[in-house]
């Protein structure tokens, strides 16, 4: 189901600060002005789907088993572009790649084998992933 174009937005507080990933820094004033998220994350809402991930095949970039992948079906897909590909019918997750007119499908992850469409398999890309949403328990 695309994500609703009327939907209402959720407002977020967006802290004025940032968060250092690195050495602590000093408290500063949590207040600030509030985000919607949707409107941060969706550009396309008509063209916009959720979809969970299934298996390991991403994880070198950072998508893992589990996670909710935002998924633009308005972009045209580039080279390096991360994608949902439909190959033959069957649904995969992938890193586009295009030399001189030939398409390959790369794993994020080295036990699985990159996919190159054979001349009678049929490739379509079904969207482009703009985001990955990881829960923590």
């Amino acid at each position: 189901m695309p994500v609703s174009a009327t939907a209402s937005a959720m407002l977020i507080p967006l802290a004025d600060c940032s968060v250092r990933a690195g050495f602590p820094s000093p408290a500063e004033d949590f207040s600030g002005k509030r985000l919607d998220i949707s409107a941060l994350l969706i550009k396309h809402p008509q063209a916009t789907f959720l979809l969970r991930v299934a298996g390991p095949s991403m994880r070198e970039y950072g998508i893992d088993d589990g996670d909710l992948i935002l998924v633009d079906r308005a972009i045209p897909a580039r080279h390096k572009h991360i994608v949902v590909a439909v190959i033959d019918g069957e649904f995969t997750l992938k890193a586009l790649h295009q030399v001189n007119g030939t398409f390959r499908l790369k794993a994020g992850n080295p036990t699985y084998p990159d996919i190159v469409p054979k001349a009678d398999q049929t490739l379509e890309i079904w969207g482009v992933v703009k985001s990955c949403i990881k829960c923590f328990e």
